[in-house]
């Protein structure tokens, strides 16, 4: 059977089994992460533990991500992630109990997010570098970042969804189970993989000879080091959105769990469908001017959100802060992993997460605190205006971008003629 060019990269084996347990894996977790931000918002009543929580959640990406990635050069990233995979279970099935046993306070949440963090800070980078295995090579590569993103997002959507109705249904501890069964599920998808052995590179000259080789690579390069900068501003700003959903939802627009869950999820489906437009494009071609544009689209749609006062308005403005800050990111991911050379695959994807996953803790903890003064919808309204001069900086030097950028392209003989950054 034939797929369409949209889907090639499902035609490798070890792809799909890698798609159907992550898509299962990742709506468990997002069932959790609506479990654990309406639980702390019902016992706190505080908008900085929101931002706490999301703090703890994300700030080993920007601590431990660029140290995982010195080793994911050297080890089976498999094995990397049956190993993550197995610590999270671990997680979600003690907070499953704890929550049963109705003993859960707002500081066990925020622990239990720090853990779930650090598995997160080595799990992310090893799911974007190992993307290349699992299709063989480069030339599917693309739709592989397109198709995870997709997916990934997918599960955004759907997962807090059904998690605001399973609360409002069952209570809260079911999302915690279902997470932990969805872990399994992704073992054993991982157990069925057949990748052939990876060579084991040599330790080199040390831990921080090695970061710093990847470092060079990564910031060494104007349209590389531009473009982190801008995804790093986007993730501090446009994505710092998700840890005050649980005030807008109750506050704001006056609703209960599934609430969260349409406000989550909105932002998820604009991020779906910005990822299906990335699958279907032919090739990675003005993919860095993508990137610029739905930033400044992000953060124009989270000024429009931070006005509504109506659900129906901050839906489909939440849309399109789904859309610009998961296009910005996927679409430099894209550039990134198509470039980089296979020995230092792990560091750059390492650096791409912390700078996409890293930064955005500190978003999340700084809107936590300014909300607290001037209140969420000000805070976004902020957020939204700087993700803005972001944009129009990254903008300001893209002639030289374009330049350097095409004449990569072409010295890699990913285009023979590029016309467009």
């Amino acid at each position: 059977m034939t797929l369409p060019a949209g889907l090639r990269a499902l035609r490798h084996r070890n792809f799909r089994l890698f798609y159907l347990g992550q898509g299962t894996s990742q709506i468990g977790f997002w069932l959790q992460q609506i479990a654990t931000g309406w639980l702390i918002y019902k016992l706190s009543g505080s908008a900085f533990l929101l931002g706490l929580a999301a703090f703890a959640l994300q700030i080993p990406f920007l601590v431990l991500a660029p140290l995982a990635g010195v080793y994911l050069d050297r080890l089976d990233r498999r094995r990397v992630l049956v190993t993550t995979n197995c610590v999270a279970f671990l997680q979600a099935s003690a907070m499953f109990a704890l929550v049963a046993a109705g003993e859960v306070q707002p500081w066990h949440l925020v622990a239990a997010n720090l853990v779930l963090g650090v598995v997160s800070a080595c799990d992310a980078p090893a799911r974007q570098s190992i993307l290349v295995e699992l299709v063989g090579g480069k030339a599917d590569l693309p739709n592989a970042i397109a198709l995870n993103s997709t997916m990934m997002n997918a599960a955004r959507f759907v997962g807090p969804l059904v998690g605001g109705g399973l609360i409002a249904a069952l209570g809260e501890r079911w999302s915690y189970g279902i997470n932990a069964l969805t872990y399994l599920w992704m073992l054993g998808m991982l157990s069925r993989m057949q990748l052939p052995p990876r060579p084991r590179l040599p330790a080199g000259a040390g831990l921080v000879h090695e970061l710093a080789a990847g470092a060079r690579y990564a910031y060494g390069f104007l349209p590389t080091r531009s473009a982190l900068l801008l995804l790093a501003a986007t993730s501090l700003t446009v994505q710092s959105y998700a840890a005050q959903m649980p005030w807008f939802a109750r506050e704001a627009f006056h609703g209960d769990s599934r609430t969260l869950g349409m406000l989550v999820g909105a932002g998820g489906l604009g991020a779906v469908s910005g990822m299906v437009y990335l699958a279907n494009r032919p090739d990675i071609r003005g993919l860095l001017r993508l990137a610029g544009t739905m930033s400044a689209t992000g953060g124009c749609a989270l000024i429009a959100f931070s006005f509504s006062t109506s659900l129906w308005l901050a839906l489909p403005a939440l849309y399109f802060v789904g859309m610009g800050a998961m296009l910005t990111a996927a679409s430099i991911n894209t550039v990134l992993q198509s470039i980089v050379p296979d020995e230092l695959r792990g560091r750059v994807a390492s650096f791409y997460v912390m700078s996409f996953l890293g930064i955005a803790p500190l978003g999340a903890l700084a809107s936590g605190v300014v909300a607290e003064r001037i209140g969420p919808p000000h805070t976004m309204a902020a957020c939204g205006v700087l993700a803005l001069a972001a944009a129009a900086t990254y903008f300001s030097q893209f002639g030289k971008i374009r330049r350097d950028i095409r004449a990569a392209y072409e010295r890699l003989g990913i285009l023979a003629k590029a016309s467009k950054a």
